[in-house]
């Protein structure tokens, strides 16, 4: 299989999965699963703790290969050695235990291990080029940070949510992986977070929510993806299904 070329994304980014199987040892976590996601859309991933929903979630943001199957981006069989080859080729996860470090700056956390450099010849940090581009891409999102050299342990946890959407897209994300994105939020910053997600449909994105909360899918997803035991036991368009659907199908 080959290795997917940066900026071989074309405004539209179809992920394809083909009878896609992942064994540890034994153990068969993911049995032959098929699935397509489209940009501009939200695809919710579904299912109970221990379903397979995190090793599916590994398998497309390279984190695991798969023992079976393959997986297409615009129809090119694509596989990744690691998750810096998916990253590279386009596709960014945001876990729900976010990789931002609260003792270090708001714009150090944006910037996380590609930090902008100065040409000369200390190569020393371009700190004016990082605290600018942080504070215009977080305005993109609402979020106005006055100082952006402040510790990041001084955002909100919908703020931090949000600094972590935002640089993966900086950084060319063009599949976005989100895992469970409000599961530690209470009610006012999950709303800020759910307002940005569905603003990601406009920018073209090609969304995939992992998440176990029916109702806030239902709202926001254009697609549904049900995971039971390994298996994708269903899958639904919107105007195909409703919110009790989606939780009877669970509960079976």
């Amino acid at each position: 299989m080959e290795h997917l070329e940066k900026n071989m994304f074309m405004d539209n980014t179809r992920l394809e999965l083909k009878s896609v199987y992942k064994n540890f040892g034994s153990v068969i976590a993911l049995k032959n699963i098929s699935m397509t996601t489209e940009s501009g859309q939200i695809n919710c991933i579904l299912g109970d703790n221990g379903a397979g929903k995190s090793t599916l979630v590994n398998i497309i943001s390279g984190v695991f290969k798969p023992t079976k199957g393959e997986c297409k981006i615009n129809d090119k069989t694509v596989s990744f050695l690691n998750p810096l080859e998916a990253m590279t080729a386009g596709i960014s996860t945001v876990y729900q235990s976010l990789a931002i470090i609260p003792i270090l700056s708001i714009y150090r956390n944006f910037f996380l291990g590609q930090e902008p450099i100065k040409k000369n010849i200390f190569k020393t940090l371009d700190k004016d080029f990082a605290t600018k581009t942080t504070i215009q891409e977080l305005k993109k999102f609402d979020i106005n940070i006055e100082d952006p050299k402040r510790m990041a342990g001084t955002l909100s946890g919908g703020e931090r949510q949000i600094l972590a959407i935002a640089r993966a897209l900086y950084f060319g994300a063009k599949i976005l992986i989100l895992d469970e994105p409000t599961s530690a939020l209470g009610v006012k910053e999950s709303n800020k977070v759910v307002e940005q997600i569905n603003n990601l449909k406009k920018q073209n994105i090609n969304v995939i929510l992992v998440s176990h909360n029916i109702d806030q899918a239902f709202m926001l997803g254009d697609k549904f993806f049900i995971i039971k035991n390994g298996n994708l036991v269903a899958q639904f368009k919107k105007s195909e299904t409703s919110a009790k659907n989606l939780r009877t199908t669970l509960e079976k």
